[in-house]
Formats: structure tokens, sequence, C-alpha cells
């Protein structure tokens, strides 16, 4: 269930309010374009900045627009273990798929740590768990061998790897098994990560080019026949998407596109203007725009 181009959603706001109708919009679009999962907010949803209420808003919505079409993998991380249950528990209660669970940030919590936060948010749900491992953002990085103690319980289920480090994928495919979900965060290194036993990307760059995204990982299920031509065009795409903090690239992406106002919540802010003409350059490279 949980493999293919999985979205990372984008927020829209307008006037620093969620914008629950292009919201929709934006979800049925990736339900048209062979998206084969939706995640609501993760860091590219902008989660830090969403208040408790917005961010169970914006589960039932996906829910409710996903249902018995695509999957949700909702976001439901904190750097408070009790906010993350709270979450957790909340997704599960409105029809959540699966969630998504970021290593706790500014905590520094050791390994054991790490593995007793994630045991509370198991003990609490029955729905399946995959960690999201990004040492960039969150500081810390969740070992290998703490992820193998992790996979013994009952919910835990994989990983969003955003290390960067593709030799991760032989270390956890090593450990775990084949059964362990294993997605990269990285939209760049996804071809590599897919062919070391990788069955998908949580992505960014879908967000805009959710019909190639999708092909790109179909081709890659099917024995990578045109992946490296699927990757070819995207490769300018993930890069323009990070020439400054995610997810303000591909919001001003997507306003290129008429598909949601460039808007990003403080202390994020919009792209410089030098960036908007890399990311326009990288739409028409890609023939998107």
């Amino acid at each position: 269930m949980l493999k293919g181009s999985i979205v990372a959603l984008i927020t829209p706001f307008k006037n620093n309010m969620l914008n629950e109708d292009v919201y929709r919009q934006l979800i049925h679009y990736h339900v048209k374009n062979g998206t084969n999962g939706i995640v609501p907010g993760g860091t590219t949803g902008e989660s830090p900045t969403l208040s408790v209420n917005e961010h169970k808003k914006i589960i039932e919505i996906a829910v409710k627009e996903c249902k018995n079409k695509i999957p949700v993998i909702a976001g439901t991380g904190s750097n408070s273990t009790s906010e993350a249950v709270e979450l957790s528990k909340f997704a599960e209660k409105a029809g959540s798929d699966a969630l998504l669970v970021v290593t706790p940030y500014y905590n520094k919590p050791t390994q054991d740590g790490l593995y007793e936060h994630y045991k509370k948010i198991n003990d609490n749900v029955g729905i399946p768990i995959i960690i999201y491992n990004i040492p960039s953002r969150s500081v810390i990085d969740m070992s290998v061998e703490t992820m193998a103690k992790l996979y013994q319980l009952k919910n835990i289920k994989g990983v969003k790897d955003a290390t960067g480090d593709l030799s991760r994928v032989d270390k956890q495919l090593k450990a775990m098994g084949k059964e362990f979900i294993q997605l990269t965060g990285n939209d760049d290194n996804a071809l590599e990560f897919n062919k070391r036993g990788g069955v998908g990307s949580i992505s960014v760059t879908a967000n805009i080019a959710a019909k190639i995204c999708s092909d790109f990982q179909n081709s890659c299920l099917n024995n990578f026949k045109d992946s490296e031509k699927f990757d070819k065009i995207l490769q300018p795409l993930h890069s323009a998407m990070f020439i400054e903090s995610n997810p303000s690239p591909v919001k001003y992406a997507a306003s290129l596109l008429g598909m949601c106002s460039p808007e990003v919540r403080l202390p994020l802010v919009e792209v410089q203007p030098e960036t908007k003409k890399k990311i326009l350059e990288a739409l028409k490279v890609a023939k998107i725009l």
C-alpha cells in the first residue's frame, strides 16, 4: 500500500489562513494524476507553524477527499511525545491509513529516548507508523540498530529516509528485510534508492509534477523501464525545489502553475527574485510550464 510516488503535500494559505478550498483542489489534482499517497501535515506542509486545530483539519480534509482512492499517511510527529500521541490518535480516529512520525527535533534525545518516544506512539494506535529520519532538521540520527529494535513493535512498518546516505538503504535492508518499507525523503536520489531496495518516495517535487513523478516511480516498480529518462527530466526540478528552504520554492512553483498562492508562514519567507528565475526555467525544461 505504501509505495510509489507519495506527495508531501503543501498547505495553501490566503491572508495567513488555511485555504480549505484550494487544499481540496490540490488533493484532487494528485488523485487524477496518479499520485500513490498523500502526506498532510509534514515538513512541506509547514506543520511547525500550523495550530493543532489546523493540523487536525488538514488531516480530516485529506481523509475525506482521498477515501477509497489513495492512502493518507498523516504527519503526526512532534518533539513533545504527548502531542505526537494526541495527533496520532486523532489521525487514526479520523480514518488515516498510516502515520508519518518525525524524530523529535530540538530536544536531542538519546537512542533510548527515541525508542521510548516511538514505542509510546505505537502503544496508543493501531495503524502503521513510518519513521521519518531527517538529521539535517532534527539534529539527531536514528541508528539502524534502534530502527531494527522498533521494527519488532506491532505498528512500526518502515522509514522515510532523508539522511541522503544511500548506504543506509543497504544497512536497513540487511537489518530489517524486504518487508520493511523504505521510502526516500530526498527526491534527487530516488532512482538509486529504489535500485538498492527502496519502494518509493515521499516527494516535494510531486506537488508540482505529479504525473511525471508517478510515471517515474511506476517505472522503478516495473524493472526500471524508462526510469533514467524520467529521472533526467526531474533532476533540474528537484534542484530548484531546494535552492531555498522548503517549501518556499515549491509553493512559488505551484503559484506559477496556478495551483495556489506562494504564501508561506513566518519565519519562512517567499523566495528571492534570482531563485524565481531558476524555478521558472526548471519548469520550462520539464515542459510543465
